[in-house]
């Protein structure tokens, strides 16, 4: 006879799983980090290693200890550290950033960083990631950080700094329920990526279907309304003042009221331009690549107003769908369209007019079936919504198995 097992949902942690016997402290020893590991400090010319990889730091993504992007050493000028695989790589420059990744290859990297090589009679390279990740390291880090405008951490101070380490046994058991995790978030990430390339598709094989009749975007327009030049100063606006939009507020996942700047005159603040749930927003000045990037705000903000890089957008509630129309104007086809209208002399901003969002050419079938296509690419949204929270909560569970271990 099988005893039937518990229902998930039945299922609680435990409590007390920090005082289980994995994480006893009872044999732990203090050690310093030089003791743990060696600064590895290979100094590498580009030229000499075309083939291998090139890792900046900005393509190291801040709490994660995977390497997702890279480029090419032969792209690249000025001495580089060379790193092999399972080294960890270390953004010593601001490392409130809290940048670390693992190397799953030999390459080089900006000599900004730090390459950590674990001294495994000492600390097994699958446990040092998550001692350098812990805020235990990684507030100590930023405390002895050096210079004010770009913090930098000097090898000669990190080396002096002690940490309490488990026996080489134990720490083998705590890396592979860290990684176990880690696993876990991987494979949330991996299927977060997949609905993002199902909406792509969606809207390219369904919203943007030859079938439907193309019409020129004024026609669907009922106004156009553009934001103001008011000066404003770099920090946020607080309790009882007033700000206006940055054009990043226009964000690569929507609508984002912190990017916005508080005015330096107060009285400067018109209330006919305050951004107000269901604007539909459009930057006519960005870089060529994000200009013409759309939104709809999803609530009031009475405190913040349009800029003049920014412009809103009415629609003909008859006609048009504002989350289809979000959709299409978002699409790598539009794309195409909003990029070869973007002039201006410089290298980096381009610009649209008003003249140029009229002219924007789009598929527009019948109301009844804008909602239709919404409704599914909804359905898609909510499943990554869905993942996105779980991948967030098995962060924060790695994150407080790394905290407590380290405390």
């Amino acid at each position: 006879m099988t005893t039937a097992l518990p229902k998930l949902e039945k299922l609680k942690p435990n409590k007390n799983w920090a005082k289980l016997p994995l994480f006893n402290r009872k044999n732990w020893s203090r050690f310093r980090f030089s003791d743990v590991v060696e600064n590895v400090n290979e100094r590498v010319e580009p030229s000499t290693a075309a083939e291998a990889i090139h890792v900046g730091l900005d393509d190291l993504d801040s709490g994660s200890l995977h390497i997702r992007r890279w480029g090419k050493s032969s792209d690249v000028i000025g001495t580089k550290l060379g790193f092999r695989k399972g080294d960890v790589i270390f953004g010593r420059r601001r490392a409130y950033q809290r940048k670390l990744a693992v190397a799953e290859v030999n390459g080089i990297c900006s000599a900004h960083a730090m390459v950590a090589r674990a001294k495994p009679k000492v600390i097994l390279p699958e446990f040092l990631p998550f001692l350098m990740m812990s805020d235990k390291f990684m507030n100590r880090a930023v405390e002895i950080s050096v210079r004010s405008l770009s913090p930098t951490i000097n090898w000669t101070t990190l080396k002096l700094e002690e940490f309490d380490l488990p026996p080489l046994d134990q720490q083998r058991r705590i890396a592979e329920i860290l990684w176990a995790v880690d696993e876990t978030i991987e494979e949330y990430l991996n299927a977060i990526n997949a609905c993002d390339k199902w909406s792509k598709a969606f809207v390219d094989e369904r919203c943007l279907n030859e079938k439907f009749p193309r019409v020129r975007l004024q026609q669907a327009v009922s106004a156009i309304i553009a934001g103001k030049s008011v000066n404003g100063v770099n920090d946020p606006a607080g309790d009882g003042e007033f700000g206006v939009l940055k054009v990043s507020a226009v964000g690569p996942k929507g609508f984002d009221a912190t990017e916005h700047k508080r005015l330096i005159h107060q009285e400067d603040f018109l209330p006919r331009f305050a951004v107000t749930a269901g604007d539909f927003l459009i930057t006519r000045c960005n870089t060529k690549e994000l200009v013409g990037r759309v939104c709809i705000v999803p609530e009031d903000h009475p405190s913040l107003m349009l800029c003049d890089k920014t412009i809103k957008l009415e629609f003909d509630a008859e006609m048009v769908s504002q989350g289809y129309m979000e959709a299409v104007l978002s699409s790598r086809a539009m794309r195409t369209q909003i990029e070869a209208c973007a002039t201006g002399t410089g290298g980096a901003m381009k610009n649209i007019s008003q003249d140029n969002i009229k002219s924007f050419v789009v598929p527009l079938p019948q109301l009844k079936k804008q909602l239709e296509l919404l409704e599914d690419l909804q359905r898609g949204k909510s499943l990554k919504t869905n993942l996105e929270s779980a991948m967030h909560a098995a962060s924060a569970m790695q994150m407080g198995i790394t905290n407590s271990i380290f405390a």
